[in-house]
């Protein structure tokens, strides 16, 4: 195996929350990287702060590509200039709620151009890829922590498309058994970079607990909405296994050493996560310690499609990719408000 510094990885989708925080990490570990993003759910901005972050010698290793997965002729622009030792594939559509009501969108972006991604790297020979995957595909686990030879199931169309996409990834690589593909199972990634630089900025109204928190925080949302206070957990709110976003980018570059060292990998999932159960007012709690602000609450019914607790048993990505997360609650809480007071608008300019 060569060493990363000619090692070039194409990241998709590399623009967004998770993206940005793995592109960094990758650029400090001497891989050249290249971005395809089709800048929907992200701001070029986001890139541009990476570039910042890394310094002028390492950001020439970076190039941005604006183009969609859905788009056959952007992917086979990339490859016909740029041979990939492998694909990081971040991009998609990622909400519940959104998907549940317009699951054709989901269906377009997550299936169409995931099975782009395939042809076109198959096309020029590429056969590595670490894939995002979700804890969506666990469902309503029938026990935690969720283990990664459970049964799946999805609750919702952004779930489904997680698990067709694995099932298409375990599919293509028994038929061509040169592929090594690994699939991650991110809990739920929280926290932001520690130079408060990169952080997570959903457009409108945020789907995810810790950027609605931080909104309210910074005075952008009046108070949180808590989705369910009678479920049977110690506090009535629902559980979730919660991981610093820097861990996950880690795992990414766990991943890659592995395709580039093992070659009877096959398709293999690892959960990412931390292992550790918080429920939503031990998070609020938490985020109120770190920042020094009260987070005023609302109490909402539960909504569909959410599990009561979620997490994650994390023994074979520690024992296969030598991974372990570093991060506790307080470092996500602590990373995420110095994110939030430093851009409390996200990467808009502040007025």
């Amino acid at each position: 195996m060569g060493s990363a510094a000619e090692q070039t990885i194409l990241v998709t989708g590399g623009a967004g929350f998770i993206g940005t925080h793995t592109v960094v990490q990758l650029l400090n570990e001497g891989f050249r990287v290249s971005i395809i993003d089709n800048l929907d759910n992200s701001v070029i901005e986001a890139v541009d702060r990476v570039r910042d972050l890394v310094g002028p010698h390492l950001s020439q290793k970076l190039e941005f590509n604006k183009g969609d997965l859905r788009n056959k002729e952007d992917l086979e622009r990339l490859f016909s200039r740029t041979k990939f030792d492998a694909v990081i594939h971040f991009a998609g559509l990622k909400a519940v709620g959104e998907s549940v009501a317009y699951p054709r969108r989901y269906f377009d972006n997550n299936l169409i151009g995931t099975i782009n991604l395939y042809e076109v790297m198959t096309k020029y020979n590429c056969k590595k890829m670490v894939f995002s995957s979700s804890s969506t595909v666990y469902g309503q686990p029938e026990k935690i922590p969720c283990v990664e030879d459970f049964e799946l199931k999805a609750m919702n169309p952004y779930g489904q498309t997680k698990l067709f996409l694995e099932e298409i990834a375990r599919d293509i690589q028994k038929a061509e058994p040169e592929w090594r593909i690994i699939l991650l199972r991110y809990f739920n990634p929280v926290g932001a970079h520690e130079s408060g630089k990169i952080g997570e900025d959903p457009k409108g109204i945020p789907n995810n607990l810790m950027p609605y928190i931080q909104q309210v925080a910074v005075g952008r949302l009046p108070e949180l909405n808590v989705y369910g206070y009678d479920y049977p957990t110690k506090d009535g709110t629902a559980i979730r296994d919660y991981i610093h976003v820097m861990d996950v980018a880690d795992g990414h570059i766990a991943a890659l050493r592995k395709l580039f060292t093992k070659d009877d990998i096959g398709c293999v999932a690892y959960n990412l996560a931390t292992g550790q159960g918080t429920s939503v007012l031990e998070m609020v709690a938490a985020f109120e310690k770190a920042s020094g602000k009260k987070i005023p609450i609302k109490l909402c019914p539960r909504r569909p499609g959410d599990a009561t607790a979620v997490y994650a048993a994390t023994e074979k990505a520690a024992k296969e990719l030598g991974w372990k997360a570093k991060y506790g609650v307080e470092e996500m809480c602590r990373d995420q408000w110095k994110w939030a007071s430093n851009n409390p608008l996200g990467y808009r300019k502040s007025q």
